[in-house]
């Protein structure tokens, strides 16, 4: 990016910390920047508690535990429990495509809640649960297994979620798990994906005894949770390429499929944000090796199965280069027909995971620009890997507030906007195409090749439909 592009961003940043108090201003200023090339990171402050008073876009662990890690798992019925509210609010909102049919051997689309009342506050709710995993196993006699997704209520009064757990899981037989997942740990959902991932270590793969027979190929996608049916297309270039998937959690996951991942020869790991614990644990007991991969756009696919084939034989490098060279004249005709309406766009991003970073090489093969990304709860780990996908001169912003992302788009002016569904109708209003980037605005799937034509699709349908044209508010026309 030219001089005054970065000199124009650094003025925004500052714009927008001089409406804040001095002390909030002083706070904030740790969490905006303007990326530098040959940096180590992105110069940002993150996984720090959001600002009271400012409208912050994150999530709570609860929604890191039950929204992402575990609520995928379909032959599993996750409890919600304490009050209904966060139960509702979370059920169906992630589109996590599943197989199975619901309520009967798959309950993904459900919403089961203890639905405390103020007697449970006061009295603890251990023997509703008690009660409630009783109707479970009556209601749903196909279900595998429980997780107990605790509110901020269970923490509050100090229901003893494990001893239930514990007691139960010997009368029924079945694994059940509970999840310390209350709302108010943490500063964001960051924690909650980490206190799921420490409870599969516990109360699955620790005490799993799988009679998976393991081959040589064998190999398990970690952290996709299957939006608009991602895990499904990154799932045939792999089996195409050689490689058997024995294992895919969370998205269209089973209870079985986790206690065979230890067997594996590789864990492909797809979110690192909300993933990487468990894949380290499994490296350090199992010896088990892994990579993340980035399976967006059509230069990241070529790079990823060429980096997965490299801990393999040659037969696995050889299959990589037939899926590669197999898909090639689909991305010629995806680009030729879709770069020459897109080429030169500008997009900001800001999103949860891995998506403001992996999503980078996507726009750029249809010839777009990346100007400004950021994310909800990253670390400084995600902003590390930022650095190797966006260009000098980039705007960085990390838990950006409500008020300093609208500043941004406005003065920009970006093309495209990506971020999520709370962000949506505010940039629309203000005459920006937008696209919803945490659950694929009801499209999908984005990954793989087939993905990256329905991609491609979306944006240009995005940014080039006519009705922005029409987009004026009637007392300025």
């Amino acid at each position: 990016m030219s001089a005054e592009t970065k000199a124009r961003n650094q003025e925004l940043i500052q714009e927008a910390l001089a409406m804040y108090p001095e002390k909030a201003a002083k706070k904030r200023a740790k969490h905006l920047n303007v990326y530098e090339e040959g940096k180590p990171d992105c110069g940002v402050k993150s996984n720090i508690k959001s600002l009271p008073g400012v409208m912050t876009i994150r999530g709570c662990a609860y929604a890191g535990s039950k929204g992402v890690v575990w609520g995928p798992i379909k032959d599993m019925v996750h409890i919600s429990h304490g009050p209904v509210g966060c139960g509702q609010y979370s059920w169906g909102t992630r589109r996590n495509y599943y197989g199975g049919i619901t309520g009967v051997n798959s309950f993904v689309g459900m919403q089961v809640t203890s639905d405390f009342q103020e007697k449970d506050i006061v009295f603890g709710g251990d023997k509703k649960l008690d009660k409630l995993i009783d109707e479970i196993t009556t209601l749903f006699p196909l279900a595998n297994g429980i997780s107990i997704q605790s509110e901020c209520p269970i923490g509050l009064i100090g229901d003893d979620i494990e001893a239930v757990s514990k007691k139960k899981t010997k009368e029924i037989g079945k694994t059940i798990v509970p999840v310390r997942c209350e709302g108010f740990r943490g500063v964001s959902q960051s924690l909650g994906h980490h206190i799921a991932n420490d409870q599969v270590r516990d109360w699955v793969l620790d005490k799993a005894e799988s009679t998976h027979e393991a081959g040589p190929y064998d190999v398990a996608i970690i952290g996709d949770y299957n939006i608009g049916g991602d895990a499904w297309s990154s799932r045939i270039l792999l089996e195409e390429m050689g490689l058997r998937v024995v294992a895919q959690w969370s998205g269209d996951g089973t209870l079985k499929e986790m206690e065979k991942t230890p067997k594996v020869k590789l864990n492909l790991l797809h979110c690192y944000r909300s993933m990487n614990y468990i894949s380290r644990h499994m490296e350090e007991k199992y010896g088990i090796p892994w990579v993340e991969y980035n399976f967006f756009g059509p230069t990241k696919i070529a790079a990823s199965l060429r980096e997965i084939a490299s801990h393999f034989d040659d037969k696995i490098k050889e299959g990589a280069e037939k899926v590669i060279a197999k898909y090639q004249p689909m991305v010629d005709a995806v680009i030729a027909k879709y770069k020459p309406r897109l080429d030169k766009k500008t997009v900001m991003l800001y999103v949860g995971g891995l998506r403001p970073r992996h999503v980078v090489g996507a726009y750029e093969d249809l010839g777009m620009e990346v100007v400004g990304a950021g994310y909800e709860f990253a670390h400084g780990d995600d902003y590390q890997r930022t650095t190797h996908y966006v260009k000098d001169g980039t705007l960085i912003y990390d838990d950006v507030t409500g008020f300093e992302l609208e500043h941004f788009v406005d003065k920009i002016r970006p093309d495209l906007v990506g971020s999520g569904v709370k962000e949506k109708y505010i940039f629309q209003k203000m005459g920006v195409p937008f696209r919803q980037m945490h659950s694929w605005d009801y499209s999908g799937p984005y990954h793989g090749y087939d993905g990256f034509a329905i991609f491609a699709r979306d944006m240009d349908m995005a940014i080039n439909s006519p009705v922005w044209s029409m987009n004026k508010a009637p007392w300025k026309k």
